[in-house]
């Protein structure tokens, strides 16, 4: 019986390989490929995920709720402030918290709001005041720091009226949850330093339309950001039904951009079968490897598709300019507890409370964030210009690629074209050219930066070179 090619050893062909110094040298045709084996974990970023602490995301959490309402709409006045309660008040809050994260690392972090008033739309009945609240931790290395990788939740919540300005809206899970998340990230990340930079943000305006995450993903492409991944964390609290998995946390990713997933209309051919292997499908594979070198106590469960069908979320507006985005939500979501008023009808307790919460479950997803971040920053910049060589027939493959900043050396991947995930590696010295006894029609290819200390890049799968 013939195995299948796509797992058999392969061996490199004794090519000549160009180094990023110009140095010519022959790479040996006994190197034997291995599976892609789980990553190693830095040390440093292990003792900064033994910091995320489920108490202190419970009582961040409970102190989101204590503000009432946090509606887009509710008042956000000086009196309102005062009061502590309303979206205004909340925002000050979570401010705060930067700032106070800041304090504790000598100022490490700039604290800033992205303010816009949004036009009168379906869910905005006259112009209203929208702002998101981030803190950012530059990055060390002058030229990796334009690269920036971002996490974010949305503070605004609702209740079964959409217009309810004034009723109880506590929002626990959906989205206390995912601020506590893009808190918690902060806290303990901002005690380390990075190459690239980290965005902590926060969103409002979610339940109205997507307005704060849209404003801010354009601002991004309009001032030119370097923008690598976005990490969405949307119901992200384990609610606490008796059918919820919270061994696993669902990561959604869109496929090629511009394709409603939610409708299962054809895929537009890339032409070369890589039709699952958008900028965001590389994020979250990157995400399962994370995972699984850091073990942050809940595995990801990728799906996918872009969201959730008849639901939408902020990683969708970072998608629509053209970012690597994705979105974090639990397992099993208990729809009695999302966009309802507190009550009791029927038997059945509705209402988003910090009671439904688990916030072991939050801290294992604040712990998976975190290693995701630490990991894509401290990584040297993925390589540039990948390509793969189909001028002419055969049955070898052949890569091309710009040498990335901060590499020491690179790796090849690749998977069978029905794979959802990478299933062989190759390490490669710090070379920009290579050239592999594996039929390119067989396989999918990505390539990759490492660096010394085993720091590891996205994944770039190559354009077809003529």
């Amino acid at each position: 019986m013939l195995s299948n090619p796509a797992t058999r050893p392969v061996y490199f062909s004794p090519v000549m390989l160009s180094s990023a110094l110009g140095i010519s040298f022959i790479l040996s045709p006994l190197l034997v490929a291995q599976s892609a084996a789980p990553r190693s974990a830095d040390p440093k970023i292990t003792a900064a995920l033994r910091e995320v602490s489920p108490a202190r995301i419970q009582a961040n959490i409970e102190k989101l709720v204590g503000f009432g309402t946090r509606s887009t709409l509710s008042a956000q006045d000086t009196e309102a402030i005062a009061s502590r309660r309303g979206i205004g008040a909340a925002r000050e809050w979570i401010r705060s918290e930067f700032e106070r994260y800041s304090k504790d690392c000598g100022g490490c972090l700039e604290v800033k709001t992205d303010r816009f008033t949004e036009a009168p739309a379906k869910r905005i009945p006259s112009p209203t005041q929208i702002t998101n609240v981030y803190a950012i931790l530059k990055g060390t290395d002058a030229e990796r720091a334009r690269d920036i990788v971002l996490v974010t939740g949305h503070y605004d919540s609702r209740n079964s009226d959409t217009f309810d300005v004034k009723g109880d809206a506590p929002g626990a899970n959906d989205d206390a949850s995912g601020t506590a998340v893009s808190l918690e990230c902060a806290r303990v990340l901002s005690k380390l330093k990075f190459p690239a930079t980290i965005i902590f943000l926060t969103v409002a305006g979610e339940e109205q339309g997507l307005n704060g995450s849209r404003h801010f993903a354009q601002m991004a492409r309009q001032q030119k950001w370097q923008l690598e991944a976005v990490l969405n964390n949307d119901i992200v609290g384990g609610n606490k039904d008796p059918e919820q998995d919270t061994s696993v946390v669902r990561v959604f990713s869109e496929a090629v951009p511009g394709v409603d997933e939610n409708t299962q209309k054809t895929v537009p051919s890339l032409g070369g079968g890589s039709e699952s292997d958008s900028s965001s499908r590389q994020l979250a594979r990157y995400i399962t490897e994370v995972g699984r070198a850091y073990e942050a106590g809940v595995k990801p469960l990728l799906i996918f598709r872009q969201d959730r069908y008849l639901r939408g979320g902020d990683h969708s507006s970072f998608n629509q300019q053209g970012f690597a985005a994705v979105r974090f939500t639990e397992y099993r979501e208990d729809f009695n507890r999302q966009h309802q008023n507190v009550r009791t009808e029927g038997g059945i307790e509705y209402g988003d409370l910090p009671k439904f919460v688990n916030s072991d479950f939050v801290a294992a997803v604040a712990r998976l964030n975190a290693a995701t971040l630490a990991s894509l920053a401290a990584a040297p910049a993925a390589p540039a210009n990948v390509r793969i060589d189909i001028s002419k027939l055969d049955n070898d493959s052949t890569l091309r690629w710009d040498p990335a900043p901060g590499a020491t050396g690179y790796e090849v991947l690749w998977r069978a074209t029905s794979a959802p995930e990478w299933e062989h590696s190759q390490s490669l010295g710090n070379v920009n050219r290579a050239k592999l006894k594996l039929s390119k029609d067989n396989v999918i290819f990505a390539l990759r930066a490492v660096d010394n200390e085993g720091h590891w890049s996205l994944p770039v799968v190559p354009d077809p070179e003529r």
